[in-house]
């Protein structure tokens, strides 16, 4: 089954669909295997993995594509990739659609952020005009091949126009043909109550460690009427203290083996990668 047809189903059951960031493909290697729906190849976790720098709009089309690309070829399960604001104007956009659809993405995120973006969760963020992504939104939809591919639309305007901005914001992308809509940065539970209340789509909710936007279960956030929960950056943020008290564990003690409560064993890593599966090629072919 292709995956934009698997994330379509996923879109249409009864239920949330529960979705975590994968910074890398190892980690999401590991969350396919833990048994997570989907994932989100997500701008903050990449540009600390990849480039060490933080999400302020690095990230190119083609480094982007790239990990997505890597990702995909190893994942059965359905990967929406950060598009950022399209990476420029109407002709980039549709160029980031496809760049991302041909590297294996089911889906694709495109922002209403003034280029370059930064992280929905920091400050000074600015908006381009409401018709403008529109348009944006319309190429995006015109230069997708696979007409299953989904379109997420994300608008910024909460904490740049207000609350009732942000809502006509995401109900106009809706109507443009946007299959998915995200109003990132709601600052309380009453907020995020009200989104689903005021928009008829299906709608994304972002529940990002330390970030502005108070984190709820996922089944809160099912009742309320969300469709789909992603944790963006819990995997970076649990690597980074794994990876942390494992350093100090070793400059302090000289030993790596005070922290293996912590850490997956050697046979688990060989199992995630394959590795019996690729050592058993050449027997296989030759059998």
């Amino acid at each position: 089954m292709k995956t934009t047809t698997a994330l379509r189903q996923l879109l249409q059951r009864p239920g949330i669909v529960r979705s975590l960031g994968a910074h890398d493909v190892f980690s999401a290697l590991v969350m396919e295997q833990a048994g997570i729906d989907m994932l989100f190849a997500g701008g903050f976790g990449l540009a600390a993995s990849a480039l060490g720098m933080p999400d302020v709009g690095l990230m190119t089309l083609t480094e982007m594509a790239e990990v997505v690309r890597r990702m995909a070829d190893r994942l059965s399960i359905p990967v929406v990739a950060d598009g950022d604001t399209g990476h420029g104007d109407l002709h980039n956009v549709a160029r980031t659609v496809r760049e991302i659809e041909s590297a294996g993405a089911a889906g694709i995120l495109l922002e209403d952020q003034v280029h370059p973006k930064r992280c929905g969760h920091l400050a000074g963020k600015e908006v381009i005009p409401a018709a403008e992504m529109r348009l944006k939104l319309r190429a995006a939809l015109d230069a997708r091949r696979d007409p299953e591919f989904v379109i997420f639309a994300r608008t910024d305007a909460l904490a740049v126009e207000g609350f009732d901005s942000a809502i006509e914001r995401a109900g106009g992308y809706a109507a443009e043909g946007a299959d998915v809509c995200f109003v990132e940065g709601p600052t309380s539970g009453e907020q995020l109550r009200q989104i689903p209340q005021k928009l008829d789509v299906p709608l994304l909710a972002n529940m990002l460690t330390g970030g502005v936007t108070p984190v709820v279960p996922f089944a809160e956030l099912e009742q309320m009427g969300y469709k789909i929960a992603v944790c963006p950056i819990a995997g970076l943020l649990a690597t980074g203290a794994v990876i942390r008290r494992l350093t100090e564990s070793v400059l302090q003690s000289g030993r790596v083996d005070l922290t293996t409560d912590a850490l997956m064993t050697f046979e688990e890593v060989k199992s995630v990668l394959g590795l019996q599966e690729t050592l058993d090629l050449r027997r296989r072919l030759e059998s």
